[in-house]
């Protein structure tokens, strides 16, 4: 398994955010991470990628152990990130936002820059061809020299996956890549992520929309207060009657397409909404 989260618990004080989590990612596959609000996706996903510590637990990635590590450790390691709000420089064209992403890059020290130009320019060079093929595969490279901030926020999404493929991520993390996303883009970033799938890309997504999930995803994992509910194919665990009352009993709402492929409606426990 290329990311495999091993009985990971996290508290802060007397709050168990997570408790004794395990899920695995297959390299080439995209595994769904899905629950209620509230159930601990947030607070995987930031140990994960190295913004929190674990309680206990140990998080491997392509045979390592990573957890504690640094975020920026982590991603050199190749496993990158978006965000639910994108962290782009707004005030930065899209093109240096891209190059943004390229890592270690020769130019960033200043003796390189100094004793070798022409090795820098030329993996400048490199970097701009390879930032202009990403956009033209996500319809942004006519945006290429406007600022950041000007895109819609459907196109942000796009441009902050783009970038993360910059770093040639071994495994990428979108946290919400549909969320607030207007209904006409959603389309296009799954169209996208379902190439970058066929290229050989690995993902690890958390996402609302289980209409996006049950699209894209090989397996899933369901977070419920903290522990996992369910784990397996996305057909078989999205009919589970435990994961429909889950949802249904913290006021959350599976869309109609998952819902009209469940053997029957559920009712929410006595005593809870």
């Amino acid at each position: 398994m290329l990311l495999k989260v091993d009985g990971v618990s996290r508290h802060f004080g007397g709050l168990i955010a997570l408790d004794d989590v395990s899920l695995t990612a297959e390299e080439g596959k995209i595994t769904g991470l899905i629950g209620p609000n509230g159930s601990g996706k947030t607070t995987l996903a930031h140990i994960i990628s190295g913004f929190l510590k674990p309680s206990s637990g140990r998080v491997w990635f392509d045979g390592s152990a990573v957890e504690g590590l640094d975020p920026y450790k982590i991603a050199r390691r190749g496993l990158c990130r978006t965000f639910q709000i994108t962290l782009n420089p707004q005030r930065m064209t899209v093109m240096e936002n891209m190059l943004l992403g390229a890592r270690q890059q020769l130019g960033e020290r200043v003796l390189m820059a100094a004793l070798h130009p022409k090795a820098v320019r030329s993996e400048e060079q490199r970097n701009m061809e390879r930032a202009w093929h990403l956009l033209e595969m996500v319809k942004l490279h006519d945006h290429a020299n406007e600022l950041a901030g000007g895109l819609s926020g459907g196109q942000k999404k796009l441009l902050a996956l783009v970038q993360v493929l910059m770093a040639h991520p071994k495994l990428i993390l979108l946290d919400e890549p549909v969320a607030g996303v207007n209904p006409r883009l959603i389309d296009d970033i799954v169209d996208v992520i379902k190439k970058l799938r066929t290229d050989g890309e690995t993902f690890l997504i958390i996402e609302h929309n289980m209409s996006v999930i049950r699209e894209l995803c090989d397996t899933v994992c369901v977070l419920d207060m903290g522990h996992v509910l369910a784990e397996g194919s996305v057909e078989t665990v999205l009919a589970r009657e435990d994961v429909l009352r889950a949802y249904i009993a913290t006021g959350g709402q599976l869309d109609d397409a998952v819902q009209a492929s469940t053997p029957a409606a559920v009712s929410a426990p006595q005593g809870r909404a």
